[in-house]
């Protein structure tokens, strides 16, 4: 009942969610995340499919242009109908982003007017257009936003959107190997008869948990016909038990003692992973069937190769609790290298966009895509070569959520 509950909570915030859409000329629509893709079709558009401002007689078709080069804005000027010279006129473009505002003048080139600077991604921003020609002013404002959505705070809370910085962090190169949960041979013991004899009684049972200096069978010596008591040497699980009543000890091993408190990992390493695995180095191991990691170190490298050409590398572990049962196959993530990058962001926050792996900035109760050059990864963290200023605050947590509410609305790309 509390899930159905939580879930209706949740819906009824999705449809909650109020994002900014985009209007036509100076006129400013609602609509959800992405911008409105109804509201942009209906922009009218030009010859070079751009969009068509309107002043009177006086006309400016501005577009987007991005084939063969990086993305620019480009302009043609017509009055009643007729080109205008582009010399004549004079324009400027200012887009206010989230965050930022960008500047952008023109210059003639053939017959249209060429933008000075490259319209970087997102193309999401309010536009503004102020040109003059033969003495008279025209200005223009319209919205034109993708992939942004708004989210009250009560909202971000009640879905888990989780934030953070962009900034430095440490990436660390791992190398994944595989292997097997077995006793810790320094914790093992085999017991037997001091003195042959025969056996008298035994104290234990297989499996039975014994102390240090347990009686674990009492002896008859053959020689001196005297009884002695043979002791458990430390505290652990009986392992094995080779001896009943009546029997004759015949210098054989009686019981094998196992301290399971510490276990060992044995991984396997091939040839291609030995130069990058060493002594020391970090390691985190999992059952293989999954489940949470423990932490350790690679306490031991073999110097002789198996049958199959891997070196063992043995982890010792704590078993306090019994969680690592003996045979039981792990994974082993073992810590190679590591190196500081400038920028960094989580790999949870990456979503895709379009043809592009984004995360969602905030800003305030706004919430936009940014498109991002990545560089090298783990598992925590990707490095961030551009699309991303440092110090911007992102999601980290569940968004997901305003992918969905972003891609619910239809992420339209206006040029």
């Amino acid at each position: 009942m509390k899930h159905l509950q939580l879930t209706l909570i949740i819906a009824a915030f999705l449809t909650g969610i109020v994002a900014c859409g985009m209007g036509n000329g100076s006129d400013t629509a609602g609509g959800m995340a992405g911008g409105d893709a109804a509201t942009q079709a209906a922009a009218e558009r030009g010859p070079n499919n751009g969009r068509m401002l309107r002043d009177g007689g006086f006309e400016v078709e501005l577009a987007i242009f991005e084939t063969g080069v990086p993305p620019e804005f480009r302009a043609w000027v017509t009055e009643d109908g007729r080109p205008v010279d582009p010399s004549n006129v004079d324009l400027d473009v200012r887009l206010t982003r989230l965050g930022a505002m960008d500047e952008i003048g023109f210059t003639p080139q053939g017959g249209y007017l060429r933008g000075d600077r490259t319209v970087h991604e997102p193309h999401s921003f309010v536009v503004a257009i102020d040109a003059s020609y033969q003495g008279r002013a025209h200005h223009w404002e319209y919205e034109s936003f993708e992939g942004r959505t708004t989210i009250a705070p009560e909202m971000a809370a009640a879905f888990g959107i989780e934030t953070a910085i962009a900034g430095p962090a440490r990436l660390v190169e791992t190398t994944t190997v595989y292997g097997t949960i077995v006793p810790n041979a320094e914790r093992v013991r085999e017991v037997s008869a001091r003195f042959d004899g025969a056996i008298r009684s035994v104290d234990v049972a297989l499996g039975a948990v014994v102390s240090d200096g347990q009686r674990l069978a009492t002896v008859e010596s053959n020689e001196s016909l005297q009884a002695y008591t043979i002791t458990a040497p430390i505290g652990g699980t009986v392992m094995e038990r080779a001896a009943n009543a009546g029997e004759q000890t015949g210098g054989r091993r009686l019981f094998t003692i196992v301290d399971t408190a510490s276990v060992w990992a044995e991984l396997a390493v091939f040839p291609s992973d030995r130069p990058r695995v060493r002594i020391g180095a970090e390691v985190e191991i999992a059952p293989a069937t999954g489940g949470e990691p423990v932490a350790g170190t690679i306490a031991h490298i073999s110097q002789v190769a198996g049958a199959n050409q891997s070196v063992m590398a043995r982890v010792v572990l704590d078993n306090a609790d019994g969680r690592w049962a003996f045979g039981t196959y792990v994974t082993g993530t073992v810590a190679t290298a590591s190196f500081d990058v400038p920028l960094a962001v989580k790999r949870s926050g990456l979503q895709s966009f379009r043809d592009f792996t984004v995360v969602y900035a905030q800003f305030g109760d706004d919430y936009e895509v940014r498109m991002l050059e990545l560089g090298r990864q783990d598992g925590e963290w990707a490095e961030i070569l551009g699309g991303l200023e440092p110090g911007t605050r992102y999601v980290t947590e569940n968004s997901y959520v305003l992918k969905a509410d972003v891609e619910k609305a239809g992420a339209s790309h206006d040029h």
